[in-house]
């Protein structure tokens, strides 16, 4: 099964399209977790596992998905990258489907590198493993064009997975590129979503939708709904919505 349907289908069982994001902040983490643990990277990435089990013990029979930002993990070095890779297992142990926001975006070998990682497999010799096997999707940067993206839309056909390609964000600043007319009249987020769409087309599941989906802020409903309509096999990620304007990382899916 495709990724997408396998997406649709788990927000169909919970009856939810809420993702939770896992961001995790060392100082936000409970005091009762947090002294457990050494004060280091090892310690604090500890802590950060341990707390991300809790909530997804907590919220994995009514939510679809969980969506780990890398850099919280990165920040924290290999260990950090650890308590990365456990939260993924963990979470496909529960059942969910893991979006993994990374924003991967660069040419040739690079993007093959990057989706050998996440979504494809590395050759080792004579074998072929994978680096992170419970991942379902991941967020990437198509502004260096098809170069960018290309690699990851083979791995998503050769190995059941998808990715959120950005198209309209939800930052305040967004505007200042992807708002910007080219001499057809169109935006450049506009011409980006056409191109995702075209990009979707040989990866179309059972409901009419693409395991190539398209990331669109909720922050501006009206390109959002405008989006909505002009691309009928695209799948959104949309962030902005509710709790993230309060500064915290909460993801809706909509169809």
């Amino acid at each position: 099964m495709n990724a997408i349907d396998r997406l649709i289908e788990k927000i169909r069982e919970k009856n939810n399209p809420t993702v939770m994001g896992l961001d995790p902040r060392y100082e936000m983490i409970p005091e009762v977790v947090r002294k457990k643990y050494t004060a280091d990277l090892a310690g604090a990435s500890k802590a950060i596992l341990e707390f991300n089990k809790e909530l997804i013990d907590n919220t994995y029979d009514i939510i679809p998905a969980i969506k780990p930002q890398l850099a919280f993990y990165e920040m924290f070095g290999i260990e950090g990258m650890n308590a990365f890779k456990e939260t993924c297992k963990y979470a496909k142990e529960k059942g969910l489907i893991v979006i993994v926001d990374a924003k991967r975006g660069d040419i040739g070998t690079t993007a093959k590198g990057y989706s050998n990682a996440y979504l494809g497999k590395t050759i080792i010799g004579d074998n072929s493993v994978y680096a992170f096997n419970n991942i379902d999707f991941l967020t990437v940067n198509p502004y260096m064009g098809i170069d960018s993206i290309k690699p990851f839309i083979e791995d998503c056909a050769k190995y059941e997975k998808g990715i959120f390609v950005l198209v309209k964000t939800s930052n305040q600043s967004s505007g200042e590129i992807q708002d910007l007319k080219l001499e057809n009249g169109e935006t450049v987020y506009e011409h980006v979503a056409g191109l995702t769409e075209e990009w979707g087309k040989d990866l179309i599941g059972k409901y009419g939708y693409s395991s190539i989906c398209a990331v669109v802020g909720a922050t501006y409903p009206k390109q959002l709904k405008e989006l909505r309509q002009k691309l009928p096999h695209t799948f959104f990620l949309i962030p902005g919505y509710g709790a993230q304007r309060r500064k915290s990382r909460r993801y809706c899916i909509r169809i």
